[in-house]
């Protein structure tokens, strides 16, 4: 018999009953990783852009002007991944430097006229593979993904909350 096909250990006698979290956590654990591909393919490529740049660009539409650190918590990217992105965005013209009125020592970027053009032109794109992924699911399926997601979300920003400053950005 193939390991694949094998029962796992039992659990010891001190684990915690099993209540299918764990399993669900891993599972969401693997789509964060897994959908990247899709979007690599269907959103970057075709616009010759790495995938740290169209997160970017995605945060920065969706939220407006950003400082470096609000994009490292919005897009669970590194500080130096976070750094190379919005060079890079620079460098195709489609974010720029912000000047804060009410925070002048807070740098952060935004859209310019050809980012905001450049993300209309991704929608499409980004239609397409939610089409190719979630198009199969039931109208009431995405809502409940929907909600079921934006609660994970709140969740997430609670346990971030509590944790400790030292920690919570590790």
């Amino acid at each position: 018999m193939n390991s694949s096909n094998s029962m796992p250990a039992s659990p010891p006698e001190d684990a915690p009953a099993e209540d299918g979290l764990t399993d669900l956590l891993i599972s969401l654990l693997k789509l964060c990783s897994l959908i990247g591909d899709p979007m690599k393919v269907g959103v970057c490529d075709p616009f010759d852009a790495s995938t740290n740049e169209v997160k970017v660009l995605m945060a920065l539409a969706g939220e407006g002007p950003l400082a470096g650190h609000d994009l490292v918590h919005i897009t669970a990217m590194s500080a130096m991944n976070v750094s190379r992105a919005i060079a890079g965005c620079k460098a195709r013209g489609w974010v720029e430097d912000f000047n804060d009125p009410e925070n002048r020592r807070r740098r952060p970027v935004r859209l310019t006229d050809e980012g905001e053009a450049t993300y209309r032109r991704m929608q499409p794109m980004l239609h397409g593979v939610a089409e190719s992924l979630l198009g199969k699911l039931t109208v009431r399926q995405r809502r409940e993904m929907g909600h079921l997601t934006d609660l994970v979300l709140r969740r997430i920003a609670e346990w971030e909350a509590a944790q400790p400053q030292d920690q919570a950005g590790s």
